[in-house]
């Protein structure tokens, strides 16, 4: 049904799940949720916390204006099986912060609205795992964390030198951040972190300083994902920065292995993991997929190579020469950071199945700059442009993260279909998972 004003939409329900429990009660899509337990849902959430018990009432609001009040038995951990459509059933609070770094700042102009817009909001670390920096958080939302036990928070600190991180978010608040977090420590809030490192800023000895800060708050601080500063073209206006060179990503990976021997003394466990662009930057084998433990911060860019090489070495090693099948060939296009790695696994895939064609093509970021090269920020146009001499007679095999998630759309708002018929060829989105890539072919 179509929902007509903003009201009907606040705590309105998009969809509902078969066979749950709100499909068992008779809820729909577009009723309302009004209460439960008598106590008005403001966000996600007060929802999740108030469904948190075996006996709850539910006041709903029909599309006609009936209201029902309907009482629901269930396992104490059991979701009602509803989705809304403001998935934190209010507003996602903007940040505030004007950081030195901050990617959104470095878009060019003319892409779409919602890639412009900078949350730094709790509810979004713990329901999606945004990071966030606790600098535009007020005290009655700290309690509410600590109330409701709102756990994991990602936590985005770059420095806990105070006057440092007040200079580098531009934010007078950005100093408090190691008393918050001590709080939450207390409280039993679990929190993983991420450090944005910039050369000649918050390296060296403030690193020494932050890593030191946050072991001194485990096992409430889980681990840490040390990733380097991501720079476009765009900065005209902005504080000048670079990027890490060679020696200078070898130097801090040192350091950070000296740390990791610590800690695992210490905590039985690494603690703080580099993400994979810096063992390729200082030109280094990346370490074996159990260096990462349990691949804690795999969306931050740590592990996540080691993690699909030894997925896609084990299909490999367990393969079985099947039949002679049909000649294909294939192109596949990432971005230059994983070129390498994805031409050892295309050379290994045509020894072992000599039937097809790998042909690996590295897509230079023209949009952002060659600084950025990772596949993830590819986009439509830059794909079309560099693979449209050398895809015809073959199938365009394209990483899932060039793509927005949910939706067949590259970042520049092309459509996937367009791709499809500018390029007038098959395309193949891969899971970045090894076993299913060797499978696939």
């Amino acid at each position: 049904m179509e929902v007509k004003n903003e009201r009907s939409l606040r705590n309105c329900v998009e969809f509902v799940e078969p066979d749950s429990i709100a499909d068992e009660v008779g809820i729909q899509p577009g009723d309302r949720l009004i209460s439960i337990n008598g106590i008005a849902v403001n966000d996600i959430i007060e929802y999740r916390f108030l469904i948190a018990d075996e006996s709850i009432l539910v006041l709903m609001e029909k599309a006609n204006g009936e209201q029902w009040e309907i009482e629901v038995e269930k396992e104490y951990d059991d979701d009602l099986g509803i989705l809304f459509h403001n998935q934190l059933l209010g507003c996602a609070h903007h940040c505030k912060n004007k950081c030195l770094f901050c990617f959104v700042d470095q878009l060019p102009k003319g892409m779409r609205k919602t890639l412009y817009f900078k949350d730094d909001d709790s509810r979004l670390s713990f329901l999606q795992g945004n990071f966030v920096t606790l600098t535009n958080i007020e005290e009655e939302e700290i309690e509410r964390i600590i109330r409701y036990r709102i756990s994991p928070i990602n936590v985005s600190v770059h420095t806990t030198d105070p006057e440092l991180r007040v200079k580098m978010l531009k934010n007078p608040k950005a100093g408090n951040l190691l008393p918050l977090m001590k709080r939450f420590a207390d409280a039993g809030i679990e929190m993983s972190c991420q450090i944005v490192l910039i050369p000649g800023m918050n390296d060296g000895t403030h690193l020494d300083r932050t890593i030191h800060d946050l072991a001194e708050l485990h096992p409430a601080v889980h681990s840490i994902a040390i990733v380097p500063i991501g720079l476009t073209k765009h900065r005209d206006g902005l504080t000048e920065l670079r990027g890490f060179r060679e020696s200078e990503a070898a130097e801090f990976l040192d350091q950070l292995s000296r740390y990791q021997e610590e800690c695992l003394e210490r905590f039985q466990t690494k603690f703080v993991f580099a993400g994979d662009e810096f063992y390729l930057l200082a030109k280094r084998d990346l370490p074996r997929a159990e260096h990462y433990e349990d691949f804690d911060m795999l969306e931050d860019g740590v592990g996540m190579i080691s993690k699909f090489v030894q997925e896609f070495m084990e299909a490999s090693d367990s393969y079985q020469e099947s039949p002679a099948k049909e000649r294909q060939e294939f192109l596949l296009a990432t971005g230059t950071l994983m070129e390498a790695i994805m031409q050892r696994v295309a050379k290994i895939l045509m020894e072992k199945k000599p039937h097809i064609s790998v042909e690996v093509i590295a897509v230079k970021n023209q949009f952002f700059g060659s600084s950025i090269t990772v596949s993830g920020l590819l986009t439509g146009q830059d794909i079309f442009a560099q693979v449209q001499d050398k895809v015809k007679g073959k199938t365009l095999l394209l990483p899932e993260n060039v793509l927005k998630t949910g939706e067949a759309v590259f970042l520049d708002d092309m459509l996937l279909e367009d791709l499809k018929a500018r390029l007038n060829t098959d395309i193949i989105i891969m899971e970045n998972d090894g076993n299913q890539f060797f499978r696939f072919f």
